[in-house]
C-alpha cells in the first residue's frame, strides 16, 4: 500500500485537471493520492468522486503557504483530512486573495515590457481561484518570448529573488497556520524541508508539537539534510511522508506522479490519527 501525498492540479499551478490526476495516479499503481493544491481545497470533492470510480483512495488535503518570521523565509505545511475544513476557510481565503492581488500587480508590470494581455493570461487559469506566475509565463511562452516556465525570463521578471516585476506577498505565521490546521482536525506535515531551507524551523515546530509529520521523501530534499530530517522524525515520533510535489508540465525538473511515495506504515498512522481527531 503506497500513496503519493503531494500533488497539484489546475486548481492551483499544476497542468493536469483533477480528472486526469486521479486517473493517472491509478495508472501509476498508487493505492492513494492526495490532492494538495496551494491554499485551496476546491478540487477535493471531484477527486473523491473520481477516486471511487477508478478504484483509488483520495486523501483530501491542501498545501498551506506560511512564513517563518524569525528567518524571513517561506514555509509550506501540508494539511491532510481536516475533519472541519470550514475552519481553514479564513486563512486560505486571505492567502488566495492576497496572491491574486499581488500577481495581478506583477502582470501589469510585465504588460509594460511585453505585448501580452490580461485576457490572454487568463486563458491559462482554467478554474484556478487565483492568478499564478505560471499563468503569466505560459502566455509569454505562447507569444514566443521563452521556451520554458522557470528559465532565465522567469528569474528576470518574477523571481522573489530580484525579479523586476515581482510584488511581495504576505503570509500567515507558520505556528499560527499549524494551530489552525490542528483546530480543523487536520494532520499537519512540514512539506519539503530542503526547498526553503526549513531545517531549523523543522526542529522548532517538532519541539512545539505543532506538526504531526515531515515530508521525508521529496524530489528536492537535499542529501545533506537527510540525516537531520530522519533524526527529528525519530526523536519526536513523527509520521514520515513522501510526495512527488507533482505539477505535471508546470515544473523546472520533471517529477512523474508516484516517484516519491508514502509507505503503508505511515499511511496507517495518518488514518489512525485522523480518525482520533474526528
Amino acid at each position: 500500500m503506497i500513496g503519493d501525498l503531494h500533488c497539484h492540479t489546475r486548481f492551483s499551478d499544476g497542468s493536469l485537471s483533477v480528472d486526469d490526476l486521479v486517473f493517472y495516479a491509478k495508472r501509476a499503481g498508487l493505492d492513494f493520492v492526495a490532492v494538495t493544491d496551494h491554499d485551496t481545497m476546491s478540487g477535493i470533492s471531484r477527486a473523491e468522486l473520481l477516486g471511487k470510480r477508478y478504484g483509488i483512495g483520495v486523501i483530501g488535503g491542501v498545501e498551506v503557504s506560511a512564513w517563518d518570521y524569525k528567518r524571513q523565509r517561506r514555509v509550506h505545511l501540508l494539511c491532510y483530512l481536516p475533519a472541519n475544513p470550514d475552519r481553514l476557510e479564513g486563512m486560505l481565503k486571505h492567502t488566495i486573495e492576497d496572491r491574486d492581488k499581488c500577481i495581478r500587480e506583477s502582470l501589469k508590470k510585465v504588460m509594460q515590457l511585453f505585448p501580452v494581455t490580461e485576457e490572454h493570461v487568463s486563458r491559462f487559469m482554467k478554474g484556478a481561484p487565483a492568478l499564478y506566475n505560471v499563468h503569466i509565463m505560459l502566455a509569454l511562452m505562447d507569444l514566443g518570448y521563452t521556451d520554458c516556465i522557470y528559465g532565465d525570463l522567469f528569474q528576470e521578471l518574477l523571481s522573489p529573488k530580484g525579479g523586476s516585476c515581482f510584488v511581495p506577498r504576505t503570509y500567515i505565521d507558520v505556528l499560527e497556520a499549524a494551530q489552525i490546521i490542528k483546530s480543523a482536525g487536520g494532520i499537519c506535515v512540514l512539506a519539503h524541508p530542503s526547498v526553503y531551507d526549513s531545517i531549523e524551523i523543522m526542529r522548532e515546530l517538532a519541539q512545539a508539537q505543532a506538526i504531526d509529520g515531515i515530508e521525508q521523501f521529496h524530489p528536492r530534499n537535499k542529501d545533506e539534510d537527510a540525516q537531520a530530517i530522519a533524526d527529528i522524525i525519530r526523536e519526536y515520533d513523527l509520521i514520515p511522508t513522501g510526495g512527488t510535489d507533482f505539477h505535471g508540465a508546470h515544473t523546472k525538473i520533471p517529477h512523474p506522479i508516484g516517484t516519491c511515495v508514502t509507505q503503508k506504515a505511515s499511511l496507517e498512522r495518518l488514518f489512525k490519527l485522523s480518525k482520533a481527531r474526528q
